[in-house]
């Protein structure tokens, strides 16, 4: 027996121990008591077991919905002197569910080889890098917002050649390539990318009404701040789900409400991406002339589920307002599968949709909504 510890102290003990509330040294005196003493040893079995049906074990993603819950009950409560703008929250919010899913990887997991996929336009290509060279990705595809609002950016000035001028330094691959060619601890890389997300939100919500106006070159394109926050939201959320698939974790939608803001954004840059695709000979030709901001042929889209709703996509330009009236096609989809087609993971004519009308403006909708995404 333990000195200075007799049986019925000991036994006295085993609630505390089980709890783990018990000091160093009387955890140790209790455990070398087990060994001895069979009837404390089944004792301690059954307070355990208790224990864990007390706190059961939790997954690491807890249901994205908590948060905002949580978040609304404290500010119904006390309202933020300064709040996050609705446009950034679900940036805010995805970002915080990757930085818990990177808080707890271990070094083995941080080397796993992630599958990153998207559709160029023609086909589906595909590169596997690991989790750290993913944050590397969104830390620098993120800093084109960054700068836009004053901040670093975390490419160096000369990790670029002079030569590709400023379309070239705001390219999402070039610039991801540059960073790839670094090589940072991935804690390192963690804590970059933490710390400049953290300073966007910031940034952002001590904007006030200046920053909605700002605009953020992507090169060939360029989106309003408030759209590339929601664009920074929906890739994040993609890469965290390729990051989940590689160390085998479960990873759920955005919330509701979230989901709803990047579906709608999707929606609104349909018309472009298919005009571009017009543009390249890779979609049908237009059918009509439509005035900008008169109604025009256009496609039903019908996202279901949570965040779900209906949009009219123009389909022969995309300055024409989508209509009901005009609709030619109508095209169902889930929103786990239309937000996959979108990342580029589902291939077009392999998406499951409920189809219906005119099947030519179908598959270009299709084409175009898979030719969104990108590296």
């Amino acid at each position: 027996m333990p000195r200075g510890y007799s049986h019925g102290v000991l036994k006295s003990l085993l609630g505390a121990w089980a709890l783990a509330a018990c000091s160093a040294e009387e955890s140790a005196a209790v455990e070398a008591h087990l060994t001895d003493c069979a009837r404390c040893a089944d004792e301690a079995l059954r307070l355990r077991d208790a224990v864990g049906l007390l706190h059961p074990e939790d997954g690491l993603d807890l249901d994205p919905v908590l948060r905002s819950e949580v978040l609304e009950s404290c500010l119904a409560r006390r309202p933020a002197r300064i709040p996050v703008p609705v446009w950034a929250a679900p940036y805010d919010a995805e970002t915080a569910r990757l930085d818990a899913l990177l808080h707890d990887l271990s070094g083995d997991e941080w080397r796993a080889p992630v599958h990153l996929r998207w559709f160029d336009g023609r086909a589906h290509t595909a590169r596997t890098v690991t989790v750290t060279d993913v944050i590397r990705h969104l830390s620098t595809v993120d800093g084109m917002v960054a700068t836009v609002l004053g901040l670093p950016d975390p490419l160096p000035d000369d990790a670029l050649p002079d030569d590709v001028g400023l379309a070239g330094r705001n390219d999402p691959t070039l610039r991801t390539e540059a960073s790839w060619r670094t090589d940072p601890a991935p804690r390192v890389a963690r804590d970059g990318w933490r710390e400049q997300r953290h300073a966007l939100v910031r940034t952002v919500s001590f904007g006030g009404d200046r920053t909605p106006g700002l605009a953020v070159s992507y090169g060939d394109f360029s989106l309003p701040l408030t759209d590339a926050f929601l664009d920074r939201a929906f890739e994040c959320w993609v890469h965290a789900g390729d990051i989940a698939d590689a160390i085998d974790y479960p990873y759920a939608l955005p919330a509701a409400p979230h989901l709803g803001r990047l579906l709608d954004l999707v929606a609104r840059l349909l018309p472009g991406s298919l005009a571009a695709r017009r543009r390249a000979g890779l979609a049908s030709p237009a059918r009509a002339l439509t005035a900008a901001g008169a109604p025009g042929r256009s496609l039903h889209l019908e996202v279901e589920g949570p965040g779900g709703g209906d949009w009219y996509i123009p389909l022969d330009s995309p300055g024409a307002a989508g209509s009901a009236e005009h609709a030619v096609a109508h095209v169902a989809l889930d929103g786990m599968e239309f937000c996959q087609l979108t990342a580029g993971h589902v291939p077009p004519e392999e998406a499951v949709a409920g189809q219906d009308g005119d099947r030519e403006a179908v598959r270009d909708v299709l084409f175009a909504a898979a030719s969104l995404s990108r590296l």
